[in-house]
């Protein structure tokens, strides 16, 4: 029988946190019962080192993005360009991308044209959307909403804290909920609530690695192998064991990231 595997669907393995260590890393998550990680882009000018990392394991997979907060320091990037750049086989999603109105790092305007770039290339490739949004529920929707008008396009919702109503638009539109070390938080109930109400089969777990280490790591430094603290608590959240949460969400990455092969997931 083989037994079921968790993947982290965004880590950031290419980040200096990791350094020197990155195959430690990356041998501890397998360890722990983590079949696969994707390292997530947040510069298009760093994409070669993004990818480096994918092509040293055939466990780890990448992206191809920009993150909101560096949609004005990084060169403004075409929808062509992000095509061009997933055409390797290592990159199975698009994004990091979307608005983050906490920190203003990026005028709200350039960061809403960069996040449709990415739409726009996430609906010609078939490759999901990595969406990060913080204070920027309206506007998400919004954008989200009309894109979807244009042409139907996979994605979801990382590292979710947003509103449960954002959640059932995310939903509604056809897009998956991914939860991080933040659903194990003391005092993160309202998101363990929204938690709950996600169906199963839109249902994803990630790190965020280096950031938000889930109780009981939180405070250190996070890592792939983190995955399976909040995988419990999401089974706990759901009412389901362990193993039949890393089922699910392993079986529910495989449906969106469909350029990764099953065999790609490394089985115990």
């Amino acid at each position: 029988m083989t037994l079921p595997v968790l993947v982290d669907s965004h880590c950031h393995l290419d980040f200096p946190d990791f350094g020197p260590e990155v195959d430690e890393v990356v041998a501890r998550a397998h360890a722990a019962g983590v079949g696969l990680m994707v390292t997530i882009s947040t510069k298009v000018s760093e994409f070669d080192r993004v990818k480096a990392v994918a092509e040293r394991f055939p466990h780890v997979f990448c992206t191809v993005g920009i993150h909101p907060h560096e949609a004005a320091s990084e060169p403004e990037t075409d929808k062509a360009t992000l095509v061009e750049l997933a055409k390797h086989p290592k990159v199975v999603g698009i994004g990091e991308t979307g608005l983050d109105y906490f920190y203003e790092h990026s005028p709200r305007e350039a960061q809403q044209r960069n996040f449709r770039a990415h739409i726009a290339a996430a609906r010609e490739t078939g490759l999901p959307l990595i969406v990060h949004t913080r204070d920027a529920d309206e506007d998400t929707a919004q954008i989200l909403d009309e894109e979807m008008g244009k042409g139907a396009f996979p994605g979801l919702l990382h590292c979710f804290t947003s509103s449960p109503q954002l959640a059932e638009k995310a939903l509604e539109l056809g897009l998956y909920v991914s939860f991080s070390g933040i659903v194990t938080f003391r005092n993160a109930e309202s998101l363990r609530e929204t938690a709950a109400a996600v169906p199963m089969e839109r249902l994803l777990v990630e790190t965020d690695a280096p950031y938000l280490a889930p109780v009981p790591k939180r405070g250190k430094r996070n890592e792939p192998s983190f995955v399976v603290h909040t995988a419990a608590r999401l089974a706990e959240i759901k009412g389901v064991t362990a193993a039949e949460l890393a089922e699910a969400t392993t079986a529910n990455f495989l449906k969106l990231f469909a350029r990764v092969p099953p065999e790609a997931v490394l089985r115990p």
